[in-house]
């Protein structure tokens, strides 16, 4: 996709929460920390994209991954203050759509 010369920082967020998923996981984990098999068995996405996805957000630092040493282990996927920012935007978009779509 080509950079827009007015806001690149617009267009690097529109291409990560752009992304097939990306938003409804966000939105997911907006009522707080979900295991794997719970976010996968709320959405038709596959093990193998919803891991992808997590860890994109991961590395952007919107989601922490937290494993627990237990048996068997438990690995919990919780928001960030800067991937909890986004509540305005995530539900903003869900009433938006709501009122017109």
């Amino acid at each position: 996709m080509k950079e827009t010369a007015l806001c690149p920082r617009l267009s690097n967020a529109m291409d990560l929460l752009g992304k097939r998923w990306t938003a409804l996981i966000l939105y997911q984990l907006l009522n707080g920390p979900k295991r794997f098999n719970e976010i996968e068995s709320s959405m038709p996405i596959s093990g193998r994209l919803l891991s992808e996805r997590l860890k994109e957000l991961e590395s952007q630092g919107l989601v922490t991954r937290e494993i627990y040493s237990e048996v068997p282990v438990r690995v919990e996927y919780t928001l960030t203050e800067k991937g909890g920012a986004l509540r305005q935007v995530i539900e903003g978009i869900e009433q938006w759509s709501q009122q017109w779509t």
